[in-house]
């Protein structure tokens, strides 16, 4: 009985309902500030010259994506904030400069390119991974495409330096499985907590390259096999011209892109 009467009286209904309008409130005038301090970098980056450069940063965003996440809350879950904040950061993108999205894979793939970069880039269905490719080739171009056992898209990246894997969706382990990967002509940066992707033609099964791998310390999982080729994630950043790589099985194969570990992991 005594536990029961220190508890804090509930707030009455009315007061609860004010103080969510109050913040409701600051939050439409923090928004629409922040909104225009993108329209600002905009007008900076042009007038120095950079104005039809391509602003995504996936790296630097993830660190600030892990910042938010590591500060205390009470009752705010990391998918809400992910959320709120993917959608900032999208209509940012959307205001500095093209920003686009080709999108291969169905209904989920576009939600998960919709929970990724938010509403604000324009975004078009693919008829084949090959498309979103060359969508993405374009300026501000990011392609979005599944993974899929009857597609070897990702094998194509293998004669297509500039575009990379940049991100790996979803990027909440909460929200399922990776699924779908997503690829610009982007610079990937180590984010302190990452996934390298990396593809190689050698043959039969999977055992064999990841006990080789293994033997020179580096950690992989199978994610995919398709067209002769199997695309593997290895557990941290890795340059292209790792040793290691060099060392592992197969006459064809190469890292295409890295990309931030869930965040909530």
């Amino acid at each position: 009985m005594a536990d029961a009467e220190s508890k804090p009286a509930a707030q009455p209904l009315d007061a609860v309902r004010a103080r969510i309008d109050e913040i409701d409130a600051e939050l439409l005038r923090l928004v629409d500030e922040r909104a225009g301090l993108a329209i600002e970098v905009a007008k900076a980056k042009a007038a120095a010259g950079e104005g039809d450069r391509f602003a995504l940063r996936p790296g630097r965003e993830a660190q600030l994506l892990r910042k938010l996440l590591s500060r205390g809350r009470r009752a705010a879950p990391p998918g809400l904030v992910v959320r709120i904040w993917r959608e900032l950061i999208g209509d940012s993108l959307s205001r500095q400069g093209p920003f686009h999205l080709s999108v291969w894979g169905g209904s989920r793939a576009v939600e998960l390119a919709r929970a990724r970069f938010g509403v604000a880039p324009r975004l078009a269905l693919a008829a084949k991974p090959e498309d979103a490719l060359a969508a993405a080739r374009s300026l501000g171009g990011v392609a979005v495409i599944a993974l899929a056992r009857d597609s070897a898209w990702w094998g194509r990246l293998l004669a297509e330096p500039r575009l990379k894997v940049f991100a790996a969706l979803p990027c909440l382990a909460a929200w399922g499985p990776m699924s779908a990967l997503a690829v610009a002509e982007v610079e990937v940066e180590p984010t302190g907590s990452d996934v390298t992707f990396w593809v190689t033609d050698a043959p039969g099964p999977a055992a064999p390259i990841l006990t080789a791998l293994s033997r020179d310390g580096v950690a992989a999982s199978l994610m995919v096999e398709a067209g002769g080729l199997k695309l593997f994630t290895l557990a941290g950043y890795y340059m292209a011209d790792d040793e290691r790589l060099a060392r592992a099985p197969g006459r064809l194969s190469g890292v295409i892109g890295a990309a931030p570990s869930p965040l909530d992991v």
